[in-house]
């Protein structure tokens, strides 16, 4: 088997190019993909500091006092119901937005590899910044400067993995991104339950200043890996594509692939506003696929539940070792998810593996919203240790649901069902939108779980609901097509799609009768 590698055929009705699963292909997906550590640590890293006492003290002592019950409260869920402590969660996700418009430019001109090096360098000053934090300001820097490393990192990470792997197994190496964001979030839980236990006051500075270590894999990644082949020739370097395109495959004939990259790079080309483009009708089941994938995902409420884990089992009457030791549990479940999703996502299929999911989620979700609705009221809690037990065995249910569906596939497949003239494009409104709901979800659940109380878990579990439905009759099956094939073999094979793709070739074809 030379280049130590094994045969992946990627075929499907017809089209075949051959290609090795070669060792380059697989460091540099893993390399790329410590983007997603690095974005799931920040992710992880703020509800575990939020919810420590010294932490609280020193920035937010309004909370503070709630939490040590110096203040008179409203209800149990209002302890943590602080615009300020909500802006240090969400403007990560704010800066990010703002960020993904400079990242869709650098991914389209200066390269995938570049921009997540771009990201690198973000995300290093803004750890520096919140480590070293005097004051709420450098805090809120600090998180500003990790959210624009986010909007890069984002933006050319899924980008990449779906570019450099070989067609049959895309999904799996793609979702690496998501695999490694479970892995921050459970590596940032996981300091956090160290650090809390540290005397003195600074266990948050440790917490905040590891976030160097995924910043650094990420700079060191993104030096070592090389750009993808459909990058090199979107801008023009062909021979140098072309010779990356053989190392990555591990083989030396790949003139069919690399001639259909070359064409529709032709294609690209030829389109010179790729966001108005982005807009046209044949476009449109693409660009309502990804914005529908994203704000159904946010409003699953999993990031509400990840972000605030330790916060929200404070809130339910856990003691503060014991809530960062179940947001460990969740940690824990999520990453083990994940892995499942790599296996089953190029055998079972995107489709099944959401809708399996979406009936999960929503039966866990109302029952943990039964349970709450019951035992936890606004002056009292009854939570018992065996409904308590119950109530993280069911938000286990929920985030497993979750990393084996919506999480990795909310980025998995806008990465690989837009055309290449519109990818970049189309990629960054993917993450613009995702982190819009994001910064909405994060600026305001502390608010939503005070008002809604235990009625927060239907709220999230009727959108379940909804997009379980959208999925059924809207979402086509992706599994095992080429990406520069997807309009022929999936759009145009879709019941409702169709429409939109196909009306585009009629008009061309009229247009083209009418000249001759």
């Amino acid at each position: 088997m030379p280049a130590g590698g094994f045969s992946a055929v990627s075929k499907n009705d017809g089209t075949v190019f051959e290609a090795k699963i070669t060792p380059i292909v697989v460091i540099s997906c893993v390399m790329a993909a410590t983007g997603g550590l690095m974005f799931g640590y920040d992710v992880g890293i703020s509800g575990g500091v939020t919810s420590m006492p010294d932490f609280l003290k020193k920035f937010f002592p309004v909370v503070y006092r709630k939490t040590q019950m110096k203040e008179e409260i409203d209800s149990n869920y209002c302890k943590y119901d602080n615009q300020g402590l909500q802006l240090f969660t969400s403007s990560l996700y704010l800066a990010g937005l703002t960020a993904t418009f400079f990242a869709s430019y650098t991914t389209r001109r200066l390269g995938r590899r570049l921009t997540m090096l771009i990201a690198g360098v973000f995300f290093i000053i803004g750890t520096v910044l919140n480590a070293t934090a005097e004051n709420l300001t450098m805090l809120i820097l600090g998180r500003i400067s990790l959210g624009c490393g986010v909007g890069f990192a984002n933006q050319a990470v899924p980008l990449f993995l779906s570019e450099i792997a070989p067609t049959r197994i895309r999904g799996g190496l793609n979702i690496l991104f998501q695999l490694n964001v479970t892995i921050g979030i459970l590596f940032a839980n996981l300091v956090n339950y160290g650090t809390s236990k540290i005397e003195g006051g600074w266990g948050w500075r440790l917490s905040l200043g590891l976030a160097g270590i995924p910043a650094g894999l990420l700079t060191l990644g993104a030096l070592m890996v090389v750009d993808t082949p459909n990058s090199l020739i979107e801008r023009g370097r062909l021979e140098e594509g072309k010779a990356v395109l053989r190392k990555i495959r591990g083989i030396d004939n790949v003139e069919p692939e690399f001639l259909e990259l070359v064409e529709a790079s032709r294609v690209a080309r030829e389109i010179k506003h790729p966001f108005r483009n982005l807009l046209k009708r044949r476009n449109r089941p693409q660009l309502v696929i990804a914005v529908a994938l994203q704000i159904f995902q946010q409003c699953t409420g999993i990031n509400a539940i990840m972000f605030y884990a330790p916060v929200l089992f404070n809130t339910l009457g856990f003691k503060s070792g014991a809530s960062l030791y179940s947001a460990v549990i969740t940690g824990a479940v999520n990453v083990a998810s994940t892995v499942v999703s790599i296996y089953s996502v190029d055998k079972i299929g995107r489709r099944m593996l959401l809708l399996e999911a979406g009936v999960q989620m929503f039966i866990s979700q109302l029952v943990i919203a039964i349970i709450l609705g019951i035992k936890v009221k606004d002056h009292s809690d009854d939570l018992t240790k065996s409904f308590a037990i119950l109530v993280v065995v069911m938000v286990c249910t929920f985030v497993s649901s979750f990393a084996w569906s919506w999480g990795p596939l909310g980025w998995l497949i806008p990465s690989e069902t837009f055309p290449l003239e519109t990818r970049s494009a189309g990629q960054s409104v993917t993450v613009c939108v995702n982190l819009l709901f994001t910064f909405v979800i994060a600026q305001a659940f502390l608010s939503m779980l005070c008002h809604l109380k235990s009625g927060i878990f239907l709220f999230f579990s009727g959108w379940v609901l909804i997009m379980s439905v959208f999925v059924l009759f809207l979402l086509p099956e992706t599994k095992n097509v080429p990406i520069e094939e997807m309009t022929e073999k999936v759009w145009k094979q879709h019941w409702f799609w169709r429409r939109f793709v196909g009306e585009d070739d009629i008009e061309c074809k009229k247009v083209g009768n009418n000249r001759s």
